[in-house]
């Protein structure tokens, strides 16, 4: 479990806000998916993916304990992730998938796969559509 001082509230409220943002992360990831002829486009379209995922993971957790993870080792995310919900094992899994991509996309010297890139979008999807069911219950 996270420590205190490392969460921040979360309202349901911001739950949604989170989700919002989340979604608009991932419509863009996948709209520079789409870009021909650009290799560097995948580390932009897989760091997008990374953000979403991480997004979806706040409004799942604030919606679920009203609260977030708020520290620099997106580590305790997952954990938190794995506490809120009872499939919260599997999203963790697909939210630390997500997480081994991000310094490769955000900071990496080398293009990002196009299949993990690809991937990415996919894991992130399954995360925010959870998000969704979460903030609209």
């Amino acid at each position: 479990m996270p420590k205190p001082g490392r969460t921040a509230p979360c309202t349901r409220s911001d739950a949604r806000a989170r989700l919002g943002a989340a979604q608009a992360y991932l419509d863009v990831a996948r709209q520079v998916l789409g870009e021909p002829l650009r290799s560097e486009y995948l580390n932009v379209a897989a760091g997008l993916a990374v953000l979403a995922g991480i997004a979806a993971s706040d409004a799942i957790c604030g919606a679920r304990l009203g609260r977030i993870h708020r520290g620099e080792d997106h580590l305790g995310a997952q954990d938190m992730l794995r506490e809120a919900t009872p499939d919260g094992d599997k999203l963790a899994t697909q939210l630390g998938r997500l997480l081994s991509l991000k310094d490769a996309a955000h900071y990496g010297v080398q293009v990002v796969s196009s299949r993990n890139a690809t991937d990415a979008t996919k894991w992130t999807s399954r995360l925010v559509e959870r998000a969704r069911e979460e903030t609209e219950r």
